[in-house]
């Protein structure tokens, strides 16, 4: 029996995916939740073997789960409205076995379910074609390009010393967030601390070397 955790912060989507689910004679639900931090705890304590994935929910989203789980506990099968390069790319790249977006038919959401629980991905064409571009394209890239604006933002705080707290009240974000953000830069940067993500952020000159440390907020 594969049990399957679902994770979409919209009832609606949940409650489809809950009957389709129960249709299946080798699936369960293990469980459903409406956000990223929930879901982490409940893939903690339920052991679910498949994860149907949200990206965009409010506190922690997809991609912040997938950066937690670090390609370790269940397959997760990525099911969301983005269908943007970059959001498929990413995904993939944070340990995601499937990407999917929520307008194909449902025997092919049961179809990747059973592909992960197994071990086997199953990418549509283009999600397909997407890697394969990624895996040729071989120019130099400016590391910074790995980040996203709001990640650039909190990159140069750390650089400047500030603290999550301090960081959350400049950009309007949640501590929780600024903690998501500081894993899923350190992560892409391959860094070990925010030590060196300020001697990194430094070095690529995001901020000039005076406006370290020196730029306090009151």
């Amino acid at each position: 029996m594969i049990r399957v955790l679902v994770v979409d912060d919209h009832e609606v989507v949940r409650q489809g995916l809950r009957f389709v689910l129960e249709l299946q004679e080798d699936m369960e639900l293990a469980g459903e939740c409406g956000d990223g931090a929930a879901a982490l705890e409940l893939i903690g304590r339920l052991r679910p073997d498949v994860v149907l994935l949200d990206l965009a929910m409010p506190g922690v989203d997809g991609l912040a789960v997938l950066r937690e789980l670090r390609g370790s506990g269940p397959a997760v099968v990525v099911l969301s409205s983005f269908d943007t390069d970059g959001k498929i790319v990413e995904a993939i790249r944070e340990g995601a076995v499937s990407f999917l977006t929520k307008t194909v038919p449902m025997e092919k959401v049961v179809a990747a379910v059973r592909a992960a629980a197994a071990g086997r991905p199953a990418l549509e064409p283009n999600v397909a074609g997407l890697l394969m571009a990624e895996v040729r394209n071989t120019r130099p890239r400016d590391p910074l390009e790995a980040l996203s604006p709001r990640e650039r933002d909190v990159l140069a705080g750390i650089a400047r010393g500030r603290s999550n707290r301090e960081l959350a009240r400049t950009l309007t974000l949640s501590e929780e967030t600024i903690k998501s953000h500081v894993s899923s830069i350190l992560a892409k940067l391959h860094l070990a601390d925010r030590t060196q993500a300020a001697i990194f952020a430094l070095r690529c000159g995001l901020i000039p070397l005076d406006g370290a440390l020196d730029d306090q907020p009151p």
